[in-house]
């Protein structure tokens, strides 16, 4: 991520520099959102082929996505923070370095823990080890650095992977700052002399640094060094206070992740207790319903269950502690079944079987508090109890969502664990209660991408599923607590991975174009192109002008390129969240892989694009030939398909590359590379 040095400037150069550039950014803004606008809302009104909606429809909807994602991106751009040096570090505090593993080499693992402990800040390292394995206990304490597995207490409790891990960590240890590294991420000297100063705001949760890759060059086919999110677009969203960990290379402040962890226990205990009172009184009801009129006694007794419930939700509603509302509450519904016991044994038997379906679902490890819903329990809340029954139903359900949290290893879990990703949920809930976060844009640790095609289409894959699965979990746009903006800012990486779709739909139109000869808009007229290309001209000078010499066209083709993960992490993330059905974890190698050959296989999608789109060419030059086809249109759609072409050029240029040079990158080092140019953060005298 290595970019040209300017000449040094004076402070005050330095800062007209960066209000001119945001002058520049902020009118390119209003241009392209001016230019989009006018031409989507111009495609909507004015040239759908309605007699071809079947693409005609589908390309409008593309093309309105595009627009909203470039509308998306300007606004974080509006903002966009340069904060040059950063604050120096007070004295004195305490803070432990985190290098969680799973299963990497312990070579590797200890080669990042050497540099760790060569950190200047005063600092404990530790070493999470997942995998709990003895040779990774050996090695660590045979050099003095601290070791930590998971406890017995995680025996057939739900491990929430990295969320896991870390959280166990945040319990065995007392640092008032962490630094949070990956196995393969060698930190520099001064990465806490760096960062630790944006702390002196008492608000500063986290403090997010890039994440930059020894093993691949800066020009990589796949955009790995990902120069537009860790440049523009994390310095955008720091802009509006909405920054987000990317689960390495971060500090974050203890108080603000146990502050999290406790607020988030409250708020799932509070949501599990109302949910079984609901519940509760689902199964009251039916049961006060089923009496005979002659059972007086029973129908009070119900009633009073009844008046009961009603009485815990409206004691939750006004604050008043779930202890004391599920103690006082269990204690009246106890008295309640003792009355009920002489006149109901007859049928008690009958009803054990269902209470003891309730018991396995409320010992289930995998049912967490917020996820007793009636849905869940409908099939077994829909059978006929007896009165004493369904009061002991009533005892079973909240039992169920006591405070002790029984269904997971640790009452109190900081980070997130609600998808396979921590990083960005953990951040989101962070701004919900108030905190800050910045983004400190110099490279502090050198790390490993993944060396061949198949480890970064897994990794590309979980960061996507995990992005999403937050969306449809904790949407940004009605979370309590986030600001407009910051919703948006989250909404926005969320929305980005829905490209896939959009991809389908630009690699289909021209293709329908040139072999049957449909057109998706009224008329390739003149006003048509006068509408878009200034549209498409504008947009990509935003993107020049942000990137401030950093190579974003890498990114672009790697948004599209890949349309075929992003639609797998769409839909096995709507899967498993709304389908309840597994979704694999898998932990990125960190050592490349050896196929036998070229894994075409893994490309698949992308070769089938390639081979419609080529094809798609040779009927149109043929069509053209016959006189069969607008020469306009088939010229325009050409061009389209050669700027298809382009874009997925790259996974499969990037894939013989890998394999057929055989090329050796570089392994990590506990030094910088002398070949890897740092990248500090403008100041007065490096600008």
């Amino acid at each position: 991520m290595a970019r040209r040095e300017r000449p040094a400037l004076s402070p005050e150069a330095a800062e007209r520099r960066r209000r001119h550039r945001l002058v520049q950014i902020r009118v390119v803004v209003v241009l392209t959102s001016l230019l989009g606008l006018n031409y989507v809302t111009w495609r909507w009104l004015f040239s759908v082929n309605w007699d071809a909606w079947w693409i005609g429809v589908p390309l409008v909807l593309a093309e309105t996505y595009s627009l909203i994602d470039s509308l998306l991106f300007g606004l974080g751009m509006w903002r966009l923070r340069e904060r040059g040096e950063p604050p120096e570090p007070p004295p004195g505090l305490t803070v432990d370095v985190f290098i969680a593993t799973y299963n990497e080499p312990i070579d590797l693992v200890m080669t990042t823990a050497r540099a760790a402990q060569q950190i200047r800040y005063p600092h404990r390292t530790w070493i999470l080890d997942d995998g709990n394995r003895p040779e990774m206990r050996a090695a660590a304490e045979a050099e003095g650095i601290g070791w930590l597995t998971r406890s017995a207490d995680w025996a057939g409790m739900p491990r929430h992977a990295k969320a896991g891990n870390l959280n166990n960590a945040l319990l065995h240890t007392d640092g008032e700052f962490m630094l949070i590294l990956d196995a393969d991420q060698i930190p520099l000297p001064e990465i806490l002399d760096r960062t630790l100063g944006y702390f002196n705001d008492e608000k500063m949760a986290l403090v997010q640094t890039p994440q930059y890759f020894v093993n691949v060059p800066d020009d990589d086919p796949l955009g790995s060094q990902a120069p537009l999110f860790y440049g523009p677009i994390q310095q955008g969203k720091d802009g509006w206070n909405s920054a987000f960990f990317c689960g390495s290379n971060a500090v974050i402040r203890r108080e603000a992740l146990m502050q999290l962890g406790i607020s988030r226990y409250v708020h799932e205990v509070e949501t599990g207790v109302q949910q079984a009172l609901r519940s509760a009184r689902s199964v009251v009801r039916r049961s006060r319903a089923a009496l005979d009129p002659a059972e007086v006694e029973v129908r009070a007794a119900l009633d009073a269950i009844l008046a009961d419930i009603g009485r815990a939700r409206r004691e939750l509603a006004r604050g008043v502690p779930l202890f004391d509302v599920t103690f006082k509450f269990q204690q009246r519904v106890a008295a309640v079944r003792q009355s009920l016991v002489a006149e109901d044994l007859a049928t008690l038997q009958a009803d054990l079987s269902v209470l003891a379906e309730l018991e396995e679902i409320a010992a289930d490890p995998d049912t967490t508090l917020g996820a007793m819903d009636a849905g869940d329990l409908g099939q077994v809340l829909a059978r006929d109890l007896s009165p004493l029954a369904a009061v002991e139903a009533v005892e079973t359900l909240v039992r169920a969502v006591d405070v002790d949290r029984a269904g997971e290893a640790q009452a109190i879990m900081p980070l997130a664990t609600i998808s396979v990703t921590e990083d960005m949920a953990t951040c989101m809930r962070l701004h919900t209660l108030g905190w800050h976060s910045a983004y400190h844009d110099e490279v502090l640790a050198h790390g490993l991408a993944p060396e061949d095609l198949q480890t970064m289409l897994v990794q590309r894959l979980r960061w996507a599923q995990g992005t999403v699965q937050v969306m449809f979990r904790e949407n940004p746009l009605v979370q309590k607590g986030l600001n407009l903006a910051q919703r948006l800012m989250y909404f926005s990486t969320m929305w980005s991975y829905l490209s896939g779709f959009a991809a389908i739909v630009y690699i289909g139109a021209p293709v329908v174009y040139l072999t049957i000869g449909v057109l998706p808009v009224q008329a390739l007229s003149t006003e048509f192109f006068l509408r878009l290309v200034p549209f498409l001209v504008v947009n990509q000078l935003l993107f020049w002008l942000v990137a401030d010499g950093r190579p974003t066209w890498r990114g672009q083709q790697y948004s599209l390129a890949l349309f075929p993960v992003w639609i797998k992490s769409f839909t096995s993330a709507f899967g498993n969240v709304f389908l309840k059905r597994p979704l694999d974890f898998a932990v990125t190698p960190k050592t490349k892989q050896e196929p036998q050959g070229p894994a075409w296989h893994l490309v698949k999608p992308q070769l089938w694009a390639i081979g419609l789109l080529v094809a798609a060419m040779v009927i149109g030059v043929i069509r053209i030939l016959a006189g069969q086809a607008n020469t306009a249109g088939a010229v325009f759609n050409m061009i389209w398909v050669v700027f298809d072409l382009l874009i997925f050029s790259v996974i499969i240029i990037d894939h013989l590359l890998r394999h057929h040079q055989g090329r050796s990158l570089p392994r990590l080092r506990s030094t910088r590379p002398a070949d890897t140019a740092r990248r500090r953060p403008r100041t007065a005298t490096r600008l």
